[in-house]
């Protein structure tokens, strides 16, 4: 097992094909403001790609673009809404299809609250992950080695909680309803990105 930093694309061919876990990490939560800093993949065999982008980037990134836009490939993410605005946003490109945990969670979890990664992994792989690098300047002139493992982690237990949750969504009946989730958010990355991010457009008011 090896992480791997990249500086504004991956390398041709390093990924297996297949499923792939994505994560990003930004300057903030304010899409359109906090600028994407770092794109983080794995196809799930050992191995974490980082791929980074400096301040002032063109993101022009085509080998990341291709394998994030095609639709071979699912994408898994933990809390896919955030990323693919991100995503969307700075490489222009939409990274479907997906699968998000948090929201596989949420479906089959119901006896708790706690759907962070870090709980999820607890839980469903016995593994503990650190966050501690969680709130650092990811647009800093390099990352540090624990800010690399951080981000690697993001993405280093995805495929095999992706198994799991795919099997409890199918033993209580919500697979159907998982994936009309998992299609609404792009939509959902959108209204995000156009200024509906704390607004229920289906509520009432």
């Amino acid at each position: 097992m090896a992480v791997y930093l990249h500086e504004e694309d991956l390398p041709e061919g390093v990924l297996a094909p297949g499923i792939v876990a994505v994560d990003t990490e930004t300057m903030g939560l304010v899409t359109t403001r906090d600028r994407l800093c770092l794109v983080q993949i794995s196809d799930g065999k050992g191995d974490e790609h980082l791929v980074r982008f400096a301040n002032g980037s063109s993101y022009d990134a085509p080998n990341l673009k291709a394998v994030l836009a095609d639709p071979a490939r699912i994408k898994l993410f933990h809390f896919a809404r955030f990323d693919l605005a991100a995503i969307h946003h700075y490489l222009g490109v939409m990274a479907t299809p997906v699968f998000c945990t948090k929201i596989a969670s949420k479906l089959v979890r119901t006896y708790t609250d706690r759907h962070g990664l870090k709980d999820l992994v607890r839980e469903l792989l016995g593994k503990e992950i650190s966050k501690q690098q969680q709130s650092s300047d990811w647009g800093a002139a390099s990352l540090t080695d624990p800010q690399q493992e951080y981000a690697a982690s993001d993405v280093r237990y995805l495929h095999a909680m992706h198994q799991i949750l795919v099997e409890r969504l199918a033993r209580e009946g919500r697979t159907e309803m998982a994936q009309a989730a998992y299609d609404f958010l792009p939509t959902r990355a959108l209204l995000d990105i156009a200024g509906w991010a704390d607004r229920d457009i289906f509520s009432h008011e």
